[in-house]
């Protein structure tokens, strides 16, 4: 069985596993270490939160189906780098809105982002493309990344993303992740305004 994407092209069919879990597996056998430490600092943090196991999602569609058992959706995690590659960002972002480069290039005050590539993504936050996330930032010791959030991220009661790899999606509630995630991360944020998709 083969699925299309949003261009029509035929994509691998996926499984979504339609069960809500409650925290961690209880059996995570065969799963990769940096999922297990992402569970292993919720707890430690006492952050409650459900779970949803997948295949990795090929098309926008699959990943409508996850954010709506989430009950939420799963914002756009963009990792960006200046033209030096010496300034490297981690935006969260609504996924109905538009990235403009020169928007957010005069909010941060760094001009010419563009994508930063994979091994910086992996070197910084252990993480590879398509599992951007922000738990990624436990892996950054040095903080080499800079956090930014835009501001209506932070109005949604409910915050998703990934365990630092794509086949599972986690929700825990939004305070969670600005009063006890991020401090002990030890990774400030800056807020961003971007605008709507025209």
């Amino acid at each position: 069985m083969t699925n299309l994407n949003d261009t029509g092209e035929s994509v691998p069919a996926y499984h979504i596993d339609h069960t809500l879990y409650e925290g961690r597996p209880a059996d995570t056998s065969g799963r990769e270490e940096k999922e297990i430490r992402t569970y292993d600092l919720l707890d430690s943090l006492q952050v409650p939160y459900v779970r949803v196991d997948h295949d990795a999602l090929p098309t926008i569609e699959a990943c409508r189906e996850v954010d709506q058992l989430l009950g939420t959706e799963i914002c756009k995690n963009l990792f960006l780098r200046n033209a030096q590659k010496t300034d490297f960002y981690l935006l969260l972002m609504p996924g109905n809105k538009k990235f403009k480069t020169a928007v957010l290039s005069k909010q941060i005050g760094s001009a010419r982002l563009s994508f930063g590539e994979a091994e910086f993504m992996e070197s910084f936050l252990d993480i590879t493309p398509g599992s951007v996330s922000v738990m990624g930032l436990m892996n950054d010791r040095e903080n080499r990344v800079r956090l930014l959030i835009d501001k209506d991220i932070l109005e949604g009661e409910y915050f998703a993303c990934h365990p630092c790899i794509n086949t599972s999606s986690l929700r825990f509630r939004t305070s969670d992740l600005m009063e006890k995630i991020l401090p002990a991360l030890g990774h400030p944020h800056t807020v961003v305004d971007l605008p709507y998709a025209e």
